[in-house]
């Protein structure tokens, strides 16, 4: 496995997603772009709820999800506000559930179509990427079948390389069919399409193979921390050793809050209960979190990957019940923290 030199990290391009920073109707997205650029940032996720919002306060009323002509001029504009901002856009997100649907069902040909749809979007804000979570509809609505899963990916993989695009699938730790890096590698490595390749991510990783919510020491099974950690060490470097580095598109980087009392095991306005997590109690680096985020960025390092690491942070306090804060500082404190975990993650220091 690769060295990670203190140097080779000098240039690792640094990126905010839209969605994991403000805490009110005041932070409109505009202000939002104005202290992620401030904080020196040079790039955004664009997350597709903000486009709605922002297109809301522009236009004055609701933009339906799949009016593609108004979302395109309201992307037209957000593109014009992140050049102001000296940002690009570097992946729009998250699009969600679209893999496993039965075949001519009218779900999968709605996937299809808002695939569509939001390819016209990243024309528009200049952006080649779009992430694919995993999905997260149960099990007995989808086929979790790996041959289906792998053919539905490739098939949005051909989609998107007709214009150039790439493909980022992401393993969320509540997926249905692939909560681990090792599944989303897996299929990755399946579809086998140039332009389609990995979003990987510490919260999402260690929260589905270290942290768990609704156990009271916040660790899966409550196992003892000696032995999960031994199993954890053996996954991270196994991630290391199989997963090339051209095939990782970006690292996105949170931590998670221990939660206590622990969530109840049941699923809550739709969310099962790593989702929650993830809704909720994710802060950035060194910012009360528990999980070994440190060990999964330096993984994926050590694959050799040196692109895009991305903040993206849902921190609704310890409790989950909301935060206040002002953008500029907290902006600048997570820049702060995302330099602080890439000198961290070096091996020569």
């Amino acid at each position: 496995m690769g060295s990670v030199a203190s140097s080779s990290l000098d240039q690792i391009p640094l990126s905010y997603a839209t969605c994991s920073i403000g805490c009110g109707a005041s932070d409109t997205l505009p202000r939002r772009l104005e202290a992620i650029g401030k904080a020196g940032f040079t790039a955004i996720e664009l997350s597709f709820p903000d486009i709605l919002d922002y297109g809301e306060q522009l236009l004055g009323h609701e933009i339906p999800p799949d009016d593609y002509n108004e979302l395109t001029a309201v992307a037209r504009e957000i593109r014009t506000l992140c050049k102001a901002n000296g940002l690009s856009i570097m992946m729009l997100q998250p699009f969600a559930n679209f893999e496993g649907w039965p075949k001519d069902s009218p779900k999968r040909k709605e996937a299809f179509e808002r695939a569509a749809g939001w390819i016209e979007i990243m024309k528009v804000v200049g952006t080649d990427m779009l992430q694919v979570g995993a999905t997260d509809t149960p099990a007995n609505k989808i086929s979790t079948d790996r041959s289906t899963i792998v053919c539905d990916i490739r098939e949005l993989g051909k989609m998107l390389a007709k214009h150039k695009f790439r493909l980022a699938y992401e393993n969320w730790c509540w997926s249905t069919h692939a909560p681990g890096w090792k599944e989303v590698w897996e299929i990755v490595r399946d579809v086998n399409l140039p332009n389609v390749g990995l979003c990987l991510d510490t919260f999402q990783t260690a929260g589905s193979e270290w942290g768990d919510p609704t156990c009271s020491t916040g660790l899966i099974n409550d196992l003892p921390a000696s032995e999960l950690s031994k199993k954890f060490v053996a996954s991270m470097d196994e991630l290391a050793r199989t997963v090339p580095a051209e095939k990782i598109y970006l690292l996105q980087i949170s931590d998670a809050y221990k939660v206590s009392p622990p969530l109840e095991d049941k699923v809550v306005d739709g969310l099962r209960p790593r989702g929650q997590w993830s809704h909720d109690y994710r802060p950035m680096p060194y910012d009360g979190g528990y999980l070994p985020i440190e060990d999964v960025a330096r993984a994926v390092l050590k694959t050799g990957f040196r692109g895009w690491f991305s903040m993206e942070i849902f921190d609704a306090g310890v409790q989950g019940k909301g935060k206040k804060y002002e953008m500029e500082p907290f902006a600048k404190r997570a820049m702060e923290s995302m330099q602080k975990l890439l000198k961290n993650c070096s091996t020569d220091t």
